[in-house]
């Protein structure tokens, strides 16, 4: 039976640490971003996105409010306050057989709270890109 990604997935979240998410990512991922648009390939981009994702959104307001899964993949509805906004949406998870995520969709609203995350995560991909340059 393949390890379970959904309960490693929220384990990650609880503790806050992506760094977990080398194993959890499938070589192959796509990352589906809410202010990007294109698709984002493979584990490294993917991670970096994630990695950001985890400063920007999981403080302690953070918190999942619904939970649809079947035997390949989730959707998590989550709901932040990020700067004094409320921000809604979800996290589309897909997983293959040996328990790795193959896909990561972010759906995000309302449209101020998208400009907030894009002006957060955007600093924080260019000062990790910096770092790694």
């Amino acid at each position: 039976m393949p390890p379970n990604a959904l309960a490693t997935w929220h384990e990650l979240v609880r503790t806050r640490n992506p760094a977990g998410l080398d194993t959890l990512l499938d070589d192959d991922v796509v990352f589906y971003s809410p202010v990007v648009h294109t698709p984002q390939r493979g584990k490294t981009i993917t991670a970096l996105y994630l990695g950001a994702a985890f400063h920007v959104f999981f403080d302690d307001s953070f918190r999942y409010v619904r939970e649809i899964h079947d035997d390949n993949g989730a959707v998590l509805e989550f709901e932040v306050e990020i700067d004094g906004i409320a921000v809604n949406g979800v996290d589309m998870l897909k997983w293959n057989e040996a328990g790795r995520i193959v896909e990561f969709k972010v759906m995000i609203r309302p449209l101020q709270a998208i400009n907030l995350v894009h002006q957060k995560m955007a600093a924080l991909l260019a000062s990790a890109r910096k770092d790694a340059g």
